[in-house]
C-alpha cells in the first residue's frame, strides 16, 4: 500500500490525533483497557504497547483482548527491557512479551525487538474499518464526608481538568513521566496524587513522576501493579496498596503498606491543618 503514515512513535495513547488514522503505533502506554481504548479511538491498524509488569488480574495486557475483539492487532513490550511511558526507548530497547492471536498470525513472537515487529506489522496490515464500542465511565468524583476537599478518581491522569487543582487525585495511570520530561508528572498542581507502580520496570520508570511532583511540593504515591488493575482509577482506590511515595506524602503521614484509602484520607486530613 502506498499513502499510509509511517509507523508512529509516541510516548502516550492520550497523545494520539488524527494523524495517527491507519498508523502502526508504538507507544509507551501500559497496555490496559483505557490505553487500549484510546489507541483504537484513533483508528490505529496495529498496536504496541508496554506490558506493566502484567499485574493484577493480568490488567497491564488486558488491552491485547479488547483490541483483538476489535481485530486489530496487538503485542506488548516486556516492561524490563524498556521504559514505560517513554516511546524512543520502547523504540530502541523494548522486547516483545505478548501479542494477541491476530499479532501472532503476522508472525508476531516473544523476544523480537519492537521496532522489528513493528515493521512486520507495518508490512502486512491494513486499514482499521471496525466499529468502537461506546468509552465506559472513566472520571468519578468522590464525596469526602462534607469536606471541602473532593477526591477524583480517574482511569488516566490525562483526564485531569483545571478544576481539579489542589484536590487529591487517584488515577488508574502508570507512575512513570512521559519521555523523560518531568513537566509531564501532572497538567495541574493537585494537592496529591495516586499511580500504579506498574512493577517499577527497568530504571524504576513506574515511579518518575514521585520525584517529579516532589519538586512541585505535591505529595504522591504508588500502588503496587499486583493490588490493584493499572488503567481503572477505582481499582486504585478501592483495591491498592501503597509501595511507594515522596517525601510531601511522607511528610502527611502516608507509609509504605497502607491501603490507597488510608492514604487517601490522611491526605485529606493534611489538607485540612494546612488551611485551618
Amino acid at each position: 500500500m502506498t499513502g499510509r503514515p509511517p509507523i508512529m512513535v509516541i510516548d502516550s495513547t492520550t497523545r494520539l490525533g488524527s494523524e495517527s488514522r491507519d498508523a502502526v503505533v508504538l507507544a509507551g502506554s501500559h497496555c490496559g483497557i483505557y490505553a487500549a481504548y484510546t489507541a483504537a479511538r484513533s483508528r490505529a491498524r496495529a498496536v504496541i504497547l508496554n506490558d506493566a509488569g502484567i499485574g493484577r488480574e493480568r490488567a497491564g495486557i488486558a488491552g491485547l483482548k479488547y483490541l483483538q475483539s476489535l481485530g486489530i492487532p496487538a503485542a506488548t513490550i516486556s516492561h524490563r527491557s524498556a521504559r514505560i511511558g517513554d516511546g524512543r526507548d520502547a523504540q530502541s530497547r523494548g522486547v516483545i512479551s505478548q501479542a494477541n492471536e491476530r499479532a501472532l498470525s503476522l508472525g508476531i513472537r516473544s523476544g523480537m525487538p519492537a521496532w522489528e515487529a513493528a515493521t512486520l506489522l507495518d508490512q502486512h496490515t491494513q486499514k482499521w474499518d471496525g466499529d468502537l464500542p461506546n468509552e465506559r465511565e472513566s472520571r468519578v468524583v468522590v464525596a469526602s464526608d462534607g469536606q471541602a476537599s473532593r477526591v477524583v478518581l480517574l482511569d488516566s491522569v490525562s483526564l485531569v481538568e483545571p478544576s481539579d487543582r489542589g484536590q487529591i487525585v487517584v488515577t488508574g495511570s502508570h507512575g512513570g513521566i512521559l519521555g523523560g520530561r518531568p513537566e509531564t508528572a501532572s497538567k495541574v498542581d493537585v494537592f496529591a496524587a495516586l499511580y500504579n507502580d506498574a512493577d517499577a520496570g527497568i530504571d524504576d520508570a513506574g515511579l518518575t513522576r514521585l520525584p517529579a511532583l516532589e519538586a512541585r511540593g505535591i505529595a504522591a504515591g504508588t500502588v503496587s501493579a499486583w493490588s490493584a488493575r493499572i488503567g481503572d482509577g477505582r481499582s486504585t482506590y478501592e483495591d491498592g496498596f501503597i509501595t511507594h511515595m515522596n517525601e510531601t506524602a511522607r511528610r502527611y503521614r502516608a507509609e509504605i503498606g497502607i491501603s490507597a484509602r488510608d492514604f487517601v484520607q490522611r491526605m485529606i486530613q493534611a489538607k485540612i491543618e494546612r488551611t485551618s
